[in-house]
C-alpha cells in the first residue's frame, strides 16, 4: 500500500471487484484517449482469482480517495527491455480531474518502482493533446522524448502518442 496525502494506491481486494469491474468497463468514462477495448466481467473475475492482477509482466493498483472510494487505476507493465517499465493510468470520473489524484498516484508509483526494483527507466505514453496526462508526466519528472505517429487506434481513428520517460539518475537528483 502506497499512502499519499490525497490518495492511497493499493492492490485490488475481493470487496472491490464488482465496483472495479463496473468502473473499468464504463465506456463513457473512457473519454477520448483510452481504448474502448475491454475485458468481460467473467474474464476479469477469473484473472483476479488467478493472480489478483499482479504478475511478473504487470501489476495493477486502484487509487482511492480519503473516503476510500476507488477513483482510478494505475498500473506498470513490461516494456521493451528488462530495465524499463511502462506506467499507465486512468481516472474513472472526469469531474475528479485537476484535483491531484493522478499526479500523486503516479509519483507514489514512480517512487515505489525505483525504490523496490532495479529498473533504470520508466515510461508513459500519452496523446499529445491530452493536456491533463501530459501535466501529470511533467509534474512527476518525466521528459518528452518524441512522438510515435498514429500508433494507437482509439475511438475509430489512429492517434499519435508522445513517449515520456524518467531515468533513475533524474529521479534520484529530484529527491535531493
Amino acid at each position: 500500500m502506497l499512502k499519499g496525502q490525497l490518495c492511497t494506491v493499493r492492490h485490488l481486494v475481493t470487496a472491490d471487484l464488482n465496483t472495479f469491474i463496473a468502473l473499468a468497463n464504463d465506456l463513457p468514462s473512457r473519454g477520448d484517449y483510452f481504448s474502448t477495448h475491454f475485458k468481460s466481467p467473467e474474464t476479469m473475475r477469473k484473472e483476479f482469482m488467478q493472480h489478483g492482477f499482479v504478475t511478473e509482466d504487470s501489476e495493477l493498483f486502484v487509487i482511492e480517495d480519503a473516503l476510500h472510494h476507488v477513483v482510478g487505476v494505475i498500473t506498470h507493465f513490461k516494456s521493451r527491455t528488462p530495465t524499463t517499465r511502462e506506467i499507465g493510468y486512468r481516472l474513472f470520473e472526469s469531474k475528479l480531474s485537476g484535483r491531484g489524484f493522478m499526479t500523486e498516484a503516479c509519483q507514489l508509483l514512480v517512487d515505489y518502482l525505483f525504490n523496490v526494483h532495479p529498473y533504470h527507466r520508466l515510461e508513459l505514453l500519452t496523446a499529445p493533446e491530452n493536456v491533463a496526462s501530459v501535466r501529470v508526466a511533467q509534474k512527476c519528472g518525466f521528459k518528452a522524448e518524441g512522438t510515435l505517429r498514429q500508433s494507437f487506434f482509439i475511438n475509430g481513428r489512429y492517434q499519435d502518442v508522445t513517449v515520456f520517460s524518467v531515468l533513475r539518475p533524474e529521479w534520484e537528483a529530484r529527491r535531493h
